[in-house]
């Protein structure tokens, strides 16, 4: 607490007694002789009053100096601004800490009559008359303030305030009994997702405590008991799931200015509230595929398209390559899309599709990208999605889209829903007008931004800094992006390729017969050639397609007869150079052939029965026997011995 004061500081607290201003006081203290000699005071022999140190000089004064009403007041002022700090964390801070705030209020106040009592006695009054003006300063009975003084006897004055905190504990609640297994059956029927109200269960439960012989307390008792003895926590997951249990848990803040433009970018689709009419004449909500640079915001590329699937992946990613360059992180949306081999093939952690050791590498697998995946139903995972929020509002309730807005609900449509649909046209450019417009708004609020600045200008300031590295791909590179990846057997009797119900052939196909290749097309464009690879990535060469023809077309018959004609005489030429290299066959010399050797003897000997033999030989021969002992006589096996004549003798 100060000792000294000055009297311009005495004039700020217009203190009663006291004039306000620092003159008057200065005048007061020359007539009342506050600087004559008072003897030496009693805790510091400097005394009453002392010069004042600093600018200005002048003269500092105690507050016993002051009269007894100013003393009281400038105690109790003191008393407000001292905050007790406990000397050590004890049992009796701990319990403290449990009280309700009207408790810790009313401590409050006794710590500062208390406080403003000891504040006057140390100042020199007696503890009495110190006493007697805190009381009659305050309005609390003289009696009251010994009592609150006698809570505090043998205790640190920075200990008072949990001594001083009432004891009372209001009445005491009994607790009414209830059967065990009624409480049981209240808790399991009340603790359900269909939120049943508690009325509705206290109801059902009373209709079966006749039969069970139950004695129920009153619904309200059985309401209070419920939600003392279930924490809020189990109490949300049992009746609201375990997805608003997880929202009561505080979301996690990542930070993304550590990032440099495009080196980690985030996607995801967005289906817009708005009917379209497509250029076939279909009514549709369209739905935005978009790429959103993580360091600063900004939506870097975005395709429209009428549902969420690869191709239109593809032709987004490809924009945002030619455009600004490839990206080293992405996280994506863990939909069909994304997770489509044309994109991701050859990542193992995928979570759609079934992982192969010959999946052919998807787009940006093959570019070195790092792919991450948020996780399932979690918007949060995205920063795009407050993006989407935002051109939602912007964009779907654009005054061009008036009466084709849909709502973002079922219950929330408006009163002209499905009165217009929107060309695709107009549709299109309002888009490119609102993400134009969501990327330059200035005085954006994200930690990179700091209030000031637009998506575009952060992003231009890291993306043109000495310090970033861009990587940038080269022509040949083109394929990868713009054109999809599937994988495909080359037929073996055309050695053709077979897509979409078109055919695409080339010369290098013939080595390739029957075998797997990979292919990348323009889905846009499927009569455009295909460029064909191996299933390692190496690129192979670019296959033409074969158009159909008319049966009776003779022209197109007579140009795939002379196109044909000239591969064969190309072919021959290259296969009678090739012969050319090598020696003239006449030229040869005759090697020697050795005779025959002669045929060895069988062991087992099968003889031949059929028509031929029998017209060759017609009559039995009255021999056969003789023959096949003879044949026995010399080891050979008859497997099927000739019939032996079976006549009279």
């Amino acid at each position: 607490m100060q000792v000294f004061w000055s009297a311009l500081e005495f004039a700020e607290m217009k203190l009663p007694g006291l004039p306000t201003t620092e003159r008057a006081i200065q005048l007061l203290a020359d007539r009342k002789g506050w600087r004559q000699p008072r003897g030496e005071w009693p805790h510091n022999p400097k005394g009453w009053w002392r010069k004042r140190e600093g600018r200005g000089g002048g003269y500092e004064y105690r507050i016993a100096i002051l009269p007894m009403q100013a003393q009281t007041a400038l105690a109790m002022r003191e008393a407000r601004k001292a905050t007790p700090q406990p000397v050590e964390s004890g049992a009796a801070w701990e319990w403290w800490d449990r009280q309700s705030q009207k408790k810790k209020d009313e401590a409050k106040r006794r710590f500062d009559a208390l406080d403003a009592v000891d504040t006057l006695f140390r100042e020199g009054a007696q503890p009495d008359m110190a006493m007697m003006l805190v009381a009659n300063r305050t309005g609390i009975a003289l009696r009251t303030l010994y009592n609150w003084k006698s809570l505090t006897y043998g205790k640190s004055r920075a200990d008072w305030l949990p001594a001083l905190t009432p004891r009372q504990r209001g009445r005491e609640t009994l607790t009414a009994e209830c059967p065990f297994q009624a409480f049981e059956d209240l808790k399991k029927d009340y603790l359900r997702l269909e939120q049943p109200s508690f009325q509705s269960c206290y109801r059902r439960l009373e209709m079966a405590a006749p039969a069970a012989g139950w004695a129920l307390p009153s619904a309200r008792t059985l309401e209070r008991r419920l939600v003392a003895e279930i924490p809020p926590a189990v109490m949300i997951l049992a009746r609201e799931g375990e997805e608003a249990l997880k929202r009561k848990f505080p979301a996690q803040r990542r930070q993304r200015h550590h990032f440099h433009a495009l080196e980690a970018v985030n996607a995801d689709g967005h289906k817009f509230d708005v009917f379209v009419k497509t250029r076939e004449g279909k009514i549709v909500r369209p739905v935005m595929l978009a790429f959103q640079d993580l360091h600063s915001g900004k939506i870097l590329s975005w395709r429209l398209d009428e549902t969420e699937h690869r191709g239109s992946v593809l032709l987004a990613f490809g924009d945002l390559v030619e455009a600004y360059g490839v990206p080293d992180h992405c996280w994506l949306d863990n939909g069909r899309g994304f997770a489509s081999k044309w994109v991701t093939g050859g990542i193992p952690n995928r979570f759609r599709f079934k992982v192969k050791q010959d999946d052919i590498p998807g787009v940006m697998t093959s570019l070195n990208v790092e792919v991450h995946w948020t996780q399932p139903y979690s918007g949060q995972s995205k920063p795009i999605e407050r993006a989407f929020r935002d051109l939602a509002d912007s964009i779907a309730r654009h005054p061009r889209f008036a009466g084709a807005y849909t709502g973002n609900s079922p219950d929330a449509k408006p009163e002209n829903y499905g009165s217009r649909a929107v060309d695709w046209n107009v549709f299109e450019a309002t888009v490119a007008e609102g993400v134009a417009e969501h990327n330059a708004r200035k005085g954006r609020r994200s930690a990179v931004c700091q209030g000031r600045y637009s998506f575009d200008e952060v992003f231009k300031a890291s993306y043109e800094h000495p310090q970033t590295i861009i990587r940038k791909t080269s022509e040949a590179q083109r394929r990868l992006w713009l054109l999809a990846v599937e994988g495909v057997t080359v037929r073996s009797d055309q050695t053709m390729i077979h897509l979409f119900g078109n055919r695409y052939w080339a010369e290098f196909l013939i080595g390739l017969s029957g075998q797997k290749v990979a292919v990348r097309f323009d889905p846009e464009a499927l009569h455009q050639p295909l460029h064909v690879y191996d299933l390692q990535g190496a690129y192979l060469g670019a296959a033409d397609c074969v158009d159909d023809v008319g049966y009776a077309d003779q022209a197109a018959a007579r140009e795939h007869a002379r196109a044909r004609r000239d591969w064969l005489r190309a072919q021959k030429a290259q296969l009678a150079a090739e012969r050319r290299m090598g020696l003239a066959l006449d030229d040869r010399p005759i090697p020697d052939i050795a005779p025959e050797p002669e045929a060895p003897d069988a062991r087992v000997v099968r003889p031949t029965f059929g028509a031929l033999a029998l017209k060759a030989d017609p009559t039995p021969r009255a021999d056969a026997r003789e023959d096949t002992l003879d044949a026995f006589a010399r080891g050979v096996t008859l497997l099927y011995p000739r019939p032996v004549a079976t006549g009279p003798e």
